[in-house]
């Protein structure tokens, strides 16, 4: 007779949970066995997915096995994320976040489905993204003053693109719109990437992206930048002034990207996971491709699982005083 028979026959239970806990430690141990999906919960081409598969390729290499991306669009990423905080807790589904899913969502949706902090065990922070002022390349406006002074005289007119309610190009711009006392007509796309398209095509006069979306285009000439929302210039667009240089020094913004995991994973699936993701930010090759797309890389101290949690609650309170009037 077997442990576990024995086990059952004699009606232990506390021996029964003793033994589960064993087995699940055991199956942590030799995580990962079989292919990870990470979901990313907006469209292909967007910044948060770009950072995805340039991170989680390296560490699929680390861990042994592949890593597959799932894009699913809706609701500005809470459905997705919805979905991944109801995945099995086995390390075997993750979920690439950001400010807009696991900060900003809360005070925007009043019934969401999930709770950023109490559903997710977090993981790793993959990178920061600075917020850009972008416009159409044709939008009259030729600097960050002129820019002020057009959206003011043309509140009613004008119009800028987000990618849905909650997401980062919705509530940064939210935040510049509340700063300038505007209320220009939003247009909602499903993803930044489509929204990029809309601005590229001349369809919509501006927006607010992070900087990962935006280098392609303002090198190439498609689209107009007026200035960085962070306090120093970002060495992928050296020539961009930052919005307290250009005007604005009241619009500070600056997103970011991390891996989370459904509550109640466990620990050792967390740091291999979390190792697997602090040695991709260390590959030469990975931090040139997120430099070059204009991302600001993590310190070490700034990668850990209990440095993530520290973030998310601080952009909790950050960014709900400036959104739950935006909600009403």
């Amino acid at each position: 007779m077997n442990l576990y028979r024995r086990l059952l026959a004699t009606g232990s239970l506390a021996a029964l949970v003793s033994f589960g806990a064993i087995a699940n430690s055991a199956q942590a141990q030799d995580y990962p066995t079989r292919t990870i999906t990470m979901i990313v919960p907006f469209a292909a081409g967007g910044p948060t997915d770009v950072i995805s598969r340039i991170v989680t390729a390296h560490m699929a290499q680390t861990l042994g096995h592949s890593i597959i991306i799932e894009n699913v669009v809706g609701a500005a990423g809470t459905t997705a994320t919805a979905r991944a905080a109801r995945a099995a807790n086995d390390g075997y589904t993750l979920i690439t976040g950001h400010m807009g899913t696991h900060a900003a969502s809360l005070p925007l949706y009043p019934k969401l489905a999930y709770h950023p902090e109490k559903d997710f065990e977090p993981i790793a922070l993959l990178a920061g993204t600075p917020i850009l002022i972008l416009a159409r390349k044709d939008f009259p406006p030729k600097d960050l003053k002129e820019f002020i002074a057009y959206v003011k005289a043309n509140t009613e007119k004008v119009n800028a693109a987000h990618a849905g309610v909650g997401s980062v190009s919705h509530v940064s711009c939210e935040l510049l719109n509340s700063l300038l006392d505007i209320k220009p007509i939003g247009v909602p796309f499903n993803g930044t990437g489509p929204a990029m398209n809309a601005l590229v095509g001349g369809q919509v006069d501006y927006m607010c992206d992070q900087i990962v979306n935006a280098v392609p285009q303002i090198n190439g000439g498609t689209i107009k930048a007026y200035a960085i929302a962070t306090p120093e210039r970002n060495p992928s667009l050296p020539n961009l002034p930052t919005t307290a240089e250009a005007g604005l020094p009241a619009f500070q913004a600056q997103a970011w990207n991390a891996i989370f995991a459904p509550k109640g994973t466990p620990g050792p699936v967390i740091a291999k996971l979390n190792a697997a993701a602090a040695k991709a930010l260390d590959d030469e090759g990975v931090r040139k491709r997120l430099l070059d797309l204009g991302s600001v890389i993590p310190k070490p101290a700034e990668r850990t699982p209990e440095a993530l949690a520290a973030l998310v609650k601080s952009e909790i309170a950050k960014w709900s005083p400036v959104l739950k009037p935006a909600s009403n």
